[in-house]
């Protein structure tokens, strides 16, 4: 895809969410999968979500994160190929009258949008994609990690090494990286302890 814009991108970023990020960033990473959901979507359809936003423009989304803004600095990134081909779509930005009127197999891309005097709702700075689906399996190959630290880098290759020494696997440690303070990014006062090591965390 050539680049004509800094606000496109061919990559799409699932974020984690919620005061333990680290523990469910840990969580999904021992699974290989993100398991759908149904929270804020429209007739309870189960998806996995993604944001388009580039690496570029994630500090906006998570360096002051407020009650508004539910997102997390630790993910995962995909192409938007890999994602297309397992039938994710940008979502559709529409009032809720509109919703009926799609046919019921694109229902689940419908989003809230509403723009009046009164009050207005208007999520389209998200750039979401869905898939819907319970559970989206992936490998090291379809997915590059991002987390906020090198500490954080350093303590999930720590434990991984710890974890295989124990069976002897010679399995080098599959997982590629972008860290955010690497990026110049402002990691806000709510990730985890950074020396605490991944391993040491609990599932929320």
């Amino acid at each position: 895809m050539p680049v004509i814009r800094d606000d496109l991108s061919d990559r799409l970023v699932h974020l984690t969410k919620g005061d333990n990020p680290l523990s469910t960033f840990v969580r999904i990473l021992a699974d290989r999968a993100l398991l759908g959901g149904t929270g804020f979507i429209k007739g309870k359809h189960r998806c996995v979500c993604f944001s388009e936003a580039p690496i570029s423009k994630l500090p906006q989304i998570l360096s002051t994160p407020h009650q508004n803004v539910k997102y997390r600095p630790y993910g995962f990134v995909f192409t938007k190929k890999w994602v297309f081909g397992k039938g994710g779509r940008p979502v559709i930005y529409q009032p809720d009258s509109d919703y009926a009127d799609l046919p019921r197999s694109k229902r689940h891309l419908h989003v809230r949008f509403w723009l009046s005097d009164k009050y207005s709702v208007d999520h389209t700075w998200e750039r979401e994609w869905r898939i819907k689906t319970d559970r989206l399996d992936f490998t090291p190959d379809d997915v590059t990690l991002l987390i906020p630290t090198r500490i954080v880098s350093d303590g999930l290759k720590e434990d991984w090494a710890v974890q295989h020494a124990t069976t002897g696997s010679a399995e080098r440690y599959p997982w590629h990286h972008i860290v955010l303070e690497d990026l110049g990014i402002k990691i806000p006062d709510y990730v985890p302890d950074a020396g605490a090591s991944a391993a040491s965390s609990t599932d929320s």
